[in-house]
């Protein structure tokens, strides 16, 4: 059954009026737990715009352009719960590790962003206990609500990717990444690639190996099947290109028969080197 919000899911950090993140309920026993790491490009009030042109939000660089539609769209069609981000990566990057030396960026994609040239440790701090941390519990306690309705869920990370970088056009209409454990990450490379209408990156245009990032500590510490969709950001840029990629993505979800939990719990490992193991006390008792 879909769980409500609770206190928790709502609470804002503190000194922040908005909250860190947005939890849409969804069936908890549903066998997948949507996540949307760069959902948005807000920056709290008291940052401005990190010294940066506004127009320098609107980029990439700010967030993953119709990554959060096309996740509320799936998480809408399949029934199931999704955590997103809510504010930019620019302010701290949820999906990097914290000792990963891009967690707060001072300079991407060409663009130096003069709030972060001079970040002391206890700013540093102030973003991670305010914005980082709650959004990564958040991803704790609905992962174990669903472990704890007895189905072992499956992960899916949403983002997007830019259409140019570095002056190449990119081929991939969509990539799939992962990094040792190929129990979602194979049938969805295969499910898109099936209709022969796509070209689909295996690892590509990055690759899913990455200590530290949000998959890493939620579902390879924990032995749960995942996998990262990254989709062209021109493909997803307005509500008919998000509708038609949610029945994409949605098509071979479905086909995976989510709901019957075929994946289980099974540690993989990674290419990044040896894995500190994750599990819930309650991983004993789930069904796979």
């Amino acid at each position: 059954m879909p769980t409500a919000a609770t206190d928790d899911d709502k609470v804002p950090p503190a000194g922040d009026t908005e909250p860190a993140f947005e939890f849409l309920p969804g069936d908890d026993a549903g066998g997948l737990v949507l996540l949307c790491d760069h959902a948005s490009n807000r920056l709290p009030a008291g940052y401005g715009s990190l010294g940066l042109p506004p127009s320098e939000l609107e980029r990439h660089i700010g967030y993953d352009i119709g990554a959060a539609a096309l996740t509320r769209g799936l998480a809408e069609r399949l029934g199931v719960p999704a955590v997103l981000s809510c504010f930019s990566r620019l302010l701290i990057d949820p999906n990097r590790g914290l000792d990963d030396p891009t967690l707060i960026m001072r300079l991407s994609d060409g663009s130096v962003v003069p709030g972060n040239a001079r970040l002391d440790a206890a700013e540093r701090q102030a973003r991670i206990d305010r914005y980082y941390r709650p959004y990564d519990e958040a991803i704790d306690r609905v992962l174990r609500r669903a472990l704890t309705s007895g189905h072992v869920p499956a992960v899916l990370s949403v983002h997007s990717f830019t259409p140019i970088w570095r002056g190449r056009p990119r081929p991939w209409h969509a990539g799939i990444l992962w990094d040792s454990d190929p129990r979602l990450a194979r049938p969805l490379i295969d499910g898109l690639a099936a209709g022969g209408d796509l070209v689909v990156g295996d690892n590509e245009p990055y690759h899913g190996a990455l200590k530290g990032d949000t998959l890493y500590r939620h579902a390879t510490r924990r032995g749960l099947a995942h996998a990262l969709i990254e989709v062209r950001q021109d493909l997803i840029a307005d509500s008919a290109g998000v509708h038609e990629w949610v029945d994409r993505i949605a098509t071979v979800l479905a086909a995976f028969d989510l709901g019957s939990s075929p994946h289980g719990i099974s540690y993989f490992g990674s290419l990044t080197g040896p894995v500190e193991a994750r599990p819930w006390p309650e991983a004993d008792g789930a069904q796979a």
